[in-house]
């Protein structure tokens, strides 16, 4: 859970692969999944904070279920 941004950004360029093969039609703009923020109007500085804080929540949740497995 703790490397989920990592996992977000590989699980879209694997839909955008499949989706283009398979029907001929992409998902998102551009992959990975930060490229299609950054054309679709956001500053490259609101999408490295909008990742950053995702990272922080996954981080978050993964803190907090380590912690459950231990109690």
């Amino acid at each position: 859970m703790v490397g989920g941004i990592y996992a977000v950004e590989t699980l879209s360029v694997i839909m955008q692969v499949i989706s283009f093969q398979v029907t001929g039609k992409r998902i998102f703009l551009m992959s990975p999944l930060h490229h299609h923020f950054e054309l679709k109007g956001w500053g490259e500085k609101l999408v490295v904070r909008v990742f950053w804080l995702a990272a922080l929540l996954f981080v978050i949740i993964g803190l907090w279920g380590f912690k459950g497995i231990g109690a």
